[in-house]
């Protein structure tokens, strides 16, 4: 059986937690930051855990 190929896009977004969830950044956080609250871009800066929905799509282009 050949080797499945990791997405090298969905590896630059998503990084693999010890319990196998997933963690990923806020979006909104790229550009036109002025008109944007300090409390609203302290809060996009966190990171978030991928929502049950999508982890199963995930593993799937994150096979290692």
């Amino acid at each position: 059986m050949p080797k499945l190929k990791t997405r090298k896009a969905a590896a630059k977004r998503y990084k693999r937690t010890g319990t196998s969830n997933f963690l990923r950044r806020h979006a909104f956080k790229g550009h036109l930051l002025m008109k944007k609250s300090n409390k609203q871009k302290r809060k996009l800066s966190q990171t978030i855990c991928v929502s049950r929905s999508d982890i199963k799509s995930i593993k799937l282009m994150l096979p290692y």
